[in-house]
């Protein structure tokens, strides 16, 4: 076997993250990184292999996925894995639609999260943001703490791993956000990743991110900002909605096989 082949494998700890732009990296923008993304998942693959190099890593996650493809596309492939850590989170991309049953989302979720459980695999489960000083989505803030209380008790009846976004107050700071102001940037994922690590009880060595000074804005600045953004940003968001695409669609997956080889 050639150095290479060691590289990928088999592996003692498999660590398979499932989701959607989130999981995947969207908004950590990395040349380098498939997809031309990093993102919190990385960065923690990164860390747990520098750590113990048994670790294997794949990442299944892919943008603009709804709760219920990142289950039918993405569970069973993890599964055939045979994971001991699995992150996921899924659910905010139907939290935005005009319409969504959240109590007959969440009760897949839950059939989808037991499952992983009992695999015997580590699982970790995500809170969804709190939107409230987002424009615009603060509007769906309501929905996303329903969404919150069924992860909360699903995290509580099946024993896994919480990782509770919805009370990290820094990430109301937007410089922890992409420009599109819908992904984390790079400093977010950074965060993000060291938040991963601290529940998981893993040694971060992963530097504190970076958080430039915004210079102060006049009021004629701030509209000429939203308006930029609305056009570069919000509009194209809103045309995939009522068309019916998705950003992902055609992607893959940045890791579809275990590797240990994390850009």
């Amino acid at each position: 076997m050639s150095a290479s082949d060691e590289l990928d494998g088999p592996f003692e700890k498999r660590f398979v993250a499932l989701g959607d732009s989130f999981t995947e990296g969207v908004g950590d923008i990395d040349p380098s990184s498939p997809n031309d993304c990093r993102g919190w998942a990385d960065r923690v693959a990164a860390q747990l292999i520098a750590n113990d190099p048994s670790w294997g890593y794949a990442n299944l996650a892919i943008r603009g996925k709804k709760l219920t493809q990142v289950i039918d596309e993405q569970l069973e492939t993890a599964l055939a894995m045979e994971p001991t850590l699995v992150t996921l989170y899924a659910g905010g991309n139907d939290i935005l639609r005009p319409a969504v049953n959240i109590d007959g989302l969440m009760a897949r979720y839950r059939h989808a999260v037991k499952k992983l459980v009992d695999t015997g695999a580590r699982v970790v489960l995500f809170t969804g943001f709190d939107s409230a000083k987002a424009p615009l989505f603060n509007m769906t803030r309501g929905r996303t703490a329903i969404y919150n209380e069924h992860v909360r008790k699903i995290a509580d009846d099946l024993g896994t791993d919480l990782v509770d976004f919805w009370h990290m107050k820094q990430f109301q700071d937007w410089r922890y956000w992409d420009v599109d102001r819908m992904h984390l940037g790079i400093a977010g994922h950074t965060e993000m990743a060291k938040q991963v690590l601290e529940v998981l009880g893993e040694t971060d060595e992963i530097e504190d991110p970076e958080i430039d000074e915004l210079p102060p804005q006049t009021l004629v600045e701030r509209t000429v900002d939203h308006v930029s953004w609305g056009r570069e940003h919000l509009l194209p968001w809103v045309k995939r909605r009522v068309t019916g695409r998705s950003s992902g669609d055609d992607m893959s997956p940045k890791y579809p096989e275990l590797t240990s080889r994390v850009w």
